[in-house]
């Protein structure tokens, strides 16, 4: 186990009921104005909406909208969300919808008191030194991002999907209640379980040695997450099922599922690439790259993805490596369970662009910790996932 040092100062709210106390919340921390960003109206539907700018009202925070954040967020919203707040002079973020409208929030929060371009936060030119608060209102668990730092933001020119993150970019406070999430379409709910997966994935296989406790903590969640999501795919309306999945969601990336761990994430690199070239749902991305990453990476670390088979899904062979790639086949199975995909044929991709994406992954550098992956690598990570 690696050493650590843990803190996350987000203020997490969980539970039904608990939306109707954001402006008690917002006004106890002393903000007045804020901007109130979501997505393209399913907070319009659930409910949501009224939820919160009732409670605004009743506390008396006064806000300025903006909306149309997409799934897959892009750098022209974030610099049209800038402008706004500074015309506004809005003292704080309320983030409401899932880790698109969060993701945005965060680097429009760092990129407030900047000038310049905010994609020049992504490319290392520039780093914060502080951003405007952000409280968020979760309606889709899946990335997390309601208790963490990281955003990642699409620049539609450059074909360039990335992740970037900062001390000052934690949410304030963020409310989760998963009540709401009963609505989410199938394939929502399906995608956000398949991120929760791969986020646990990413650090779990990260091929760091020593790491019992976190082992277990993590198959705790994975075990969990595939529970729930079973529930919820029967009964979109189980309370306990979308409590349980909520929260794996969260524990998933709010820092304790990595710590003592190296991270690989290069699954979320090779998906990023094929979400910057094709419209496809980032959960989807994932539930086809991470069978094909581990297909290729496993003998690096047979012991842990035999551990995987086992802890998981019972499978106990004598011999470890065809104990691992069982496991391997058993992970894509329970995803075609659930209507996730498992190839990129299934989403009409071909080979069009693979060598070109993979060369796009690889940009910023190498990808992985378990494999040090090239662009040569990940272009047959894609051909397996064909």
């Amino acid at each position: 186990m690696l050493n650590f040092d843990f803190h996350n100062p987000t203020r997490l709210i969980f539970g039904q009921g608990t939306i109707k106390d954001l402006g008690k919340h917002i006004k106890e921390y002393g903000d007045k104005k804020v901007l109130l960003l979501y997505g393209k109206g399913s907070i319009f539907k659930n409910g949501v909406y009224d939820e919160v700018v009732n409670s605004l009202k009743e506390y008396g925070i006064e806000y300025v909208e903006m909306d149309g954040v997409k799934p897959n967020p892009v750098l022209s919203k974030v610099i049209e969300t800038v402008d706004l707040m500074k015309k506004e002079k809005v003292d704080a973020i309320v983030a409401v919808g899932g880790g698109s409208v969060l993701d945005t929030s965060k680097i429009s929060a760092a990129a407030y008191y900047y000038d310049g371009n905010p994609w020049d936060f992504y490319e290392g030119k520039v780093y914060p030194e502080k951003a405007l608060p952000i409280y968020g209102v979760l309606t889709i668990s899946a990335t997390g991002s309601e208790m963490n730092s990281g955003g990642v933001i699409t620049n539609e020119e450059e074909k360039k999907k990335w992740g970037w993150g900062s001390k000052y970019t934690y949410p304030r406070l963020s409310i989760v209640d998963p009540s709401v999430q009963k609505s989410l379409p199938r394939n929502q709910t399906v995608n956000g379980a398949v991120d929760t997966l791969t986020h646990v994935f990413e650090a779990y296989f990260g091929g760091t040695s020593g790491t019992l406790m976190q082992d277990e903590f993590s198959e705790g969640i994975v075990r969990t997450t595939m529970a729930s999501v079973k529930v919820l795919l029967e009964n979109p309306e189980d309370y306990e099922a979308r409590a349980n999945l909520a929260w794996a969601a969260t524990l998933a990336l709010n820092g304790l599922n990595g710590l003592g761990r190296r991270g690989d994430w290069a699954s979320h690199s090779i998906e990023h690439s094929v979400s910057a070239y094709y419209d496809i749902a980032h959960g989807e991305g994932l539930s086809i790259v991470m069978p094909a990453w581990m297909k290729y990476v496993y003998k690096n670390d047979v012991e842990k993805f035999a551990r995987f088979g086992e802890k998981i899904f019972g499978i106990v062979k004598e011999d470890k490596e065809e104990q691992a790639l069982a496991a391997i086949e058993a992970y894509k199975e329970f995803l075609r369970s659930i209507g996730a995909p498992v190839s990129l044929s299934e989403r009409n991709i071909g080979e069009e662009h693979l060598k070109e994406m993979a060369e796009n992954a690889v940009l910023r550098g190498p990808l992985g910790s378990l494999m040090k992956l090239q662009a040569e690598d990940v272009y047959e990570i894609y051909k397996l996932a064909l």
